[in-house]
């Protein structure tokens, strides 16, 4: 050091000066607001910068994703240990979901190797991943989310929650919303809770000791950080994180839309986030004071030009019936209601009287005016596959359906382009809140058994006893629902097929719900009655498990319900399977014959499954059940369904994973949120 000139000494101590400058503007950045011009974010999808510094990750927009990261790429990991650095964010965010009962997807903190999450659902997955890569360890996902939307293929413990996700949707560890209050001389901490999708500014903070190996999140309407966190996980990120990764903010909508809104954001490696002052940050309710003034300013520009063109509307309309009925709406059943009765016994659709979303549109709750019947009216989507034809076939076909165990289709509506049907109300919902949900009451065994009966009753009617063949093509416990007093009723029949007795069905693409799909549907594509009894032995299993047919949670070993109860009653440990809920009150006798004829029902190979028919009378006792082959190879095709289902059949184009809130139709749901 001493040959070296002075003045090379001070140029090298001015580039490591700028080395250590540039490195930490890269490992630290602070947003009080985000000037368009200014800030470093890569936006995506349908996110943009609001007036006033407001990013938006989404919109009303139906099916659109949303994203904003930061442009820079952050080193998270020490280049001579290889451990990942600790880091530390906050930000105020803001959940204006367009229906406020039923919020939207949410939206997640993530850290990615990528900035543009190209392969994220712009409908689904809060635009983290796909169906194809949930799971896997090259993700090198770290998401914290933010979620309203109960999604029970997720396993989500409420539609109001926080969730910590490492390469998948199914959060590894969850909490409600809520925050607590420091103590004071008077009074001792307290936890409050907190609600996701109301519209109001909360303060986010997230942070992750490295030498702990602990995440740490805590949640706060105010600009003060609370001293506890809400949620803690230990975990060792450093197999998740690559040398350098990207962060920032992902969302997406489906059926279910809201804006999502970041105010501010800090970030910093190996130290404390600066935490938000919400005071100073751009204000989302002048914003919307703003829109609301020149919305305000359009509507009265627009009444303007409506008086001009009033005179010729109302001579338009008077010329023109509001309701042309078409000759085939003379000779299609059951009843035809009029609009009017069914905008009154929905109070004009509102949105309290929304039971909830799917794949052909929108079931209200309502009630007829003159009889005081409780009804459910399905609104059927403009944008729903079910075209006119659909419509018309399901109304002719299905509404003349007659039986105790069956949804009753009570008649039909239609005005202009809205097509509606409307339903038996059934006050006690779907079946699978109460098996896989915590109910205000226990499912007794007696009621279970009954249920099960009452189904395998109501298949036998479609499958043998009606005029024609009726293929349901989606029993499951979400489409099972129970009247007052608690009689079961099999309802939904979006996906169902008719042919006439005798005739072999066509082929046609596989729906249904994975873990219900018999195997041989993903060869032919043809769909008979027993791919109904296939799905039908997993609802059995379902409800003396308590458990889903696919648990991604679970044990490898329990990955499976079919395997499982097979493993288990070939080591003589059948009863270890029953539903901890019924906690040891059941009749032995009858629980073994519900499993055993579940697992016949189950056999992959259709020729090996009974009969509905002959399901009926192995549950009341009329048939001795034929022995199982609990020692062979042989299991349930659930397994190799699950593991082989894609790659196989040129017939599959989508199964339909989302469970019914209210069974009315088969993409029903306030799942399909993630």
């Amino acid at each position: 050091m001493a040959n070296i000139p002075l003045y090379l000494l001070c140029i090298m101590v001015l580039l490591a000066s700028n080395s250590i400058h540039s490195h930490s503007q890269q490992d630290e950045f602070f947003y009080a607001g985000f000037n368009e011009a200014a800030t470093n974010i890569t936006l995506n999808g349908g996110a943009v910068i609001e007036h006033k510094g407001i990013i938006r990750l989404t919109n009303d927009t139906e099916r659109v994703l949303g994203h904003a990261f930061y442009s820079t790429p952050i080193h998270f990991k020490n280049k001579t240990t290889t451990k990942a650095f600790s880091f530390s964010t906050s930000f105020a965010f803001a959940i204006v979901p367009q229906y406020p009962k039923l919020g939207g997807h949410g939206f997640a903190f993530t850290i990615s190797p990528s900035k543009t999450l190209s392969n994220g659902y712009p409908s689904q997955y809060l635009g983290l991943l796909n169906p194809h890569d949930l799971g896997n360890f090259s993700n090198h996902l770290f998401a914290v989310e933010f979620d309203t939307v109960q999604d029970f293929e997720f396993n989500d413990i409420n539609d109001n929650h926080v969730g910590i996700n490492l390469n998948n949707m199914v959060s590894n560890k969850s909490v409600k919303a809520c925050f607590f209050t420091d103590g004071s001389e008077n009074k001792q901490v307290q936890i409050q809770d907190l609600n996701l999708k109301s519209g109001s500014v909360i303060q986010a903070w997230i942070d992750y000791d490295s030498s702990r190996s602990i995440i740490e999140v805590r949640l706060s309407p105010t600009s003060s950080k609370p001293s506890s966190p809400i949620l803690s996980y230990q975990v060792d990120l450093t197999p998740i994180f690559k040398e350098t990764m990207y962060v920032g903010f992902s969302s997406s909508t489906g059926l279910l839309s809201g804006s999502h809104y970041i105010m501010g954001w800090s970030f910093k490696i190996n130290g404390e986030s600066k935490t938000l002052s919400l005071k100073n940050l751009p204000s989302l309710s002048s914003h919307n004071t703003r829109t609301r003034k020149a919305l305000i300013l359009g509507l009265t520009i627009s009444f303007v030009i409506l008086i001009v063109l009033t005179t010729g509307l109302a001579f338009y309309f008077k010329m023109k019936n509001n309701d042309v009925i078409e000759a085939w709406e003379l000779e299609v059943g059951p009843h035809r209601f009029p609009y009017k009765e069914l905008k009154q016994a929905t109070r004009g659709f509102k949105d309290k009287n929304l039971l909830g979303f799917g794949g052909f549109g929108k079931v209200y709750k309502g009630v007829l005016p003159d009889s005081k019947t409780e009804i459910a009216v399905k609104q059927i989507s403009q944008e729903s596959r079910q075209g006119l034809q659909e419509f018309i076939s399901e109304i002719e076909t299905i509404g003349k359906l007659r039986h105790r165990n069956l949804v009753q289709l009570l008649g039909w509506c239609r005005k202009r382009n809205d097509l509606i049907l409307v339903y038996d109300f059934m006050e006690n919902g779907s079946l699978d809140k109460y098996i896989f949900e915590q109910p205000r009451a226990i499912l007794r065994w007696e009621e279970r058994f009954r249920i099960i009966k009452g189904v395998a009753s109501g298949l036998v009617y479609l499958h043998e006893e009606w005029e024609q063949t009726v293929i349901h093509r989606d029993v499951k416990a979400g489409n099972v629902l129970l009247d007052s007093e608690m009689n079961a009723r099999l309802g939904d029949f979006g996906l169902a097929k008719l042919y006439d007795h005798g005739e072999n069905p066509s082929t046609t693409r596989v729906v249904g719900t994975l873990g219900y799909l018999a195997p041989e549907l993903t060869r032919t594509g043809k769909p008979t009655t027993s791919s109904d009894v296939f799905a039908f032995g997993a609802l059995l299993l379902e409800v003396v498990c308590g458990r889903r047919p696919i648990e991604p949670k679970a044990l490898p070993e329990e990955l499976v319900l079919v395997d499982w109860v097979w493993d288990r009653l070939r080591l003589g440990a059948a009863l270890e399977i029953v539903d901890p809920k019924l906690a040891g009150v059941y009749d032995e006798v009858e629980v073994l014959l519900v499993i055993k004829v579940g697992l016949l029902c189950s056999e992959d190979s259709l020729e090996r499954r009974p009969t509905m028919k002959q399901v009926v009378r192995y549950l009341e006792g009329e048939l001795p059940l034929p022995e199982l082959d609990v020692f062979g190879v042989k299991k349930g095709g659930g397994g190799r369904q699950f593991e082989g289902m894609y790659p196989m059949s040129p017939f599959f184009e989508s199964v339909n994973t989302w469970s019914s809130t209210g069974g009315y139709d088969s993409s029903l749901s306030l799942s399909g949120g993630r």
